[in-house]
């Protein structure tokens, strides 16, 4: 008689006992994929970075007064004369003023403008799409350079303005300047709110259509408010490059005298390097750096906690 030994079963998995899934080949696949942007990030953001700190903390020092200059350890010297230079912060504050006032009607045209291309109302949305965003493909340069023929008395055509209003003297400049920044970033702006109405979904509106809701209630009750994190996210791009002014004061300059070396805080580091004085430059550029972390991490806070609320 045979006697046929019962199989013996495959012990069961432990349900602790962590199972193979490749990680160690996704993990590859990720930093291969990473490793490009950290290359470039490291050297075109974190390298200037440390750099700028690095010369922040050296000083000119000469061998009497005809010695050849040699740079020598100087501590916080630099950031000494940073806080003492009452240019810098007369800078500073200017570009807030221009923040506080140009930021805002800026974003509330861009606002505006990606509502009336979200409005099943509005006709050739295509056409005025293109309208509003086109200035923002004029460079910067340009821009400024166009502008400024037009606020020119003797070259604009529109000399019965110009005549009679002042656009390039000492109380209207900043607000000229400001002119032209909305007028570049206006469309920029609204395609980011655009992009943000066309993520909601249709059902929202046609639920509150059912209700009897009309498009301006939609639009102040329902649109408004779920677009709020793109307004934060573009009011955030708009205090950086408040703090960045450079381009179109620059340009100005050639135009009018009322703009000097030290209008806004980028002017001043770049005609302080051009003394040149390279340490002192990079402790400016260091603390506007700082200055801009701070009112963005700032702004950020703000903003979140009044939405907790």
């Amino acid at each position: 008689m045979t006697v046929i030994a019962p199989r013996r079963r495959r012990a069961a998995a432990s349900p602790s006992e962590p199972k193979p899934r490749g990680g160690f080949r996704y993990r590859k696949a990720i930093a291969i994929f990473v490793l490009p942007f950290g290359l470039l990030f490291t050297a075109f953001y974190l390298v200037p970075i440390i750099y700028a700190l690095f010369q922040s903390l050296l000083k000119i020092q000469r061998q009497g007064t005809f010695g050849a200059p040699t740079e020598v350890f100087g501590g916080l010297s630099q950031y000494v004369l940073v806080f003492q230079d009452t240019e810098f912060w007369s800078s500073i504050f200017r570009v807030l003023l221009f923040g506080v006032v140009q930021v805002p009607v800026m974003l509330g045209m861009a606002l505006l403008f990606a509502l009336l291309l979200d409005s099943p109302l509005l006709r050739g949305k295509r056409f005025f799409r293109l309208a509003f965003f086109a200035p923002y493909a004029v460079p910067g340069v340009i821009a400024a350079i166009m502008w400024g023929y037009l606020y020119s008395p003797r070259l604009s055509p529109f000399t019965f303005v110009t005549g009679n209003v002042d656009l390039l003297g000492g109380s209207g400049i900043l607000w000229s300047i400001a002119n032209v920044v909305t007028w570049v970033y206006v469309g920029y702006n609204m395609l980011i709110i655009y992009s943000s109405l066309l993520a909601i979904p249709t059902e929202i509106y046609e639920a509150a259509r059912l209700d009897g809701a009309s498009q301006w209630r939609i639009a102040v009750s329902i649109k408004i408010p779920l677009v709020v994190p793109a307004l934060i996210l573009t009011a955030v791009f708009s205090v950086i490059g408040t703090l960045q002014l450079l381009t179109e004061p620059l340009v100005f300059r050639q135009f009018t005298s009322t703009i000097s070396s030290t209008f806004t805080p980028n002017m001043l580091v770049y005609s302080t390097s051009s003394v040149p004085n390279f340490n002192l430059a990079a402790a400016f550029s260091v603390v506007l750096a700082v200055a801009t972390f701070i009112l963005s991490i700032g702004f950020l806070r703000l903003t979140q906690r009044k939405a907790d609320q």
